[in-house]
């Protein structure tokens, strides 16, 4: 084959190709197109499905924080039962210490009273037995100058 048979051949083949050229670029901007909504659409159910997916996961951050407030109340309720307890029995221990400490100090009124009263009735007596012995010794004292009175006559 000669060269220029092969010019030839080689334009047949090459007007063969571009002939067919348009019909493949045109096929392939097709296939291109369809793919693009493929995507457009696999896209569309992707986002779809992430709004479906953060509303349900806003949904259950809403019933968490719901349960967690519910929980905080409950826990507050009970502090406040608990101290309400607690100031209740530190009440009725301060008024029953109170109750102590004023039997105990009546008791001791009491006791100091009696002891007082015990001394004072000491002390009278003392001073009675005192009293006795000073009359006996002005009384003797009376009767030795009575003597010495009678006698120095």
């Amino acid at each position: 084959m000669t060269t220029e048979e092969r010019l030839y051949k080689l334009e047949g083949i090459v007007e063969g190709v571009m002939a067919t050229l348009p019909d493949r670029i045109s096929s392939l901007e097709h296939r291109m197109e369809l793919l693009r909504q493929e995507v457009k659409a696999e896209m569309a159910g992707l986002r779809q499905e992430m709004r479906e997916e953060i509303a349900r996961l806003d949904s259950k951050v809403d019933s968490l924080h719901q349960e967690v407030k519910a929980e905080i109340s409950g826990l507050r309720q009970e502090v406040k039962g608990e101290i309400s307890g607690l100031r209740q029995e530190v009440k009725a221990e301060i008024s029953g210490l109170r109750q102590e400490v004023k039997g105990e100090i009546s008791g001791l009124r009491q006791e100091v009273t009696a002891d007082i009263s015990g001394l004072r009735q000491e002390v009278k007596a003392e001073i009675n037995t005192a009293l006795n012995r000073l009359m006996l010794y002005f009384t003797a004292l009376a009767t030795a100058l009575a003597l010495l009175t009678l006698f120095a006559r």
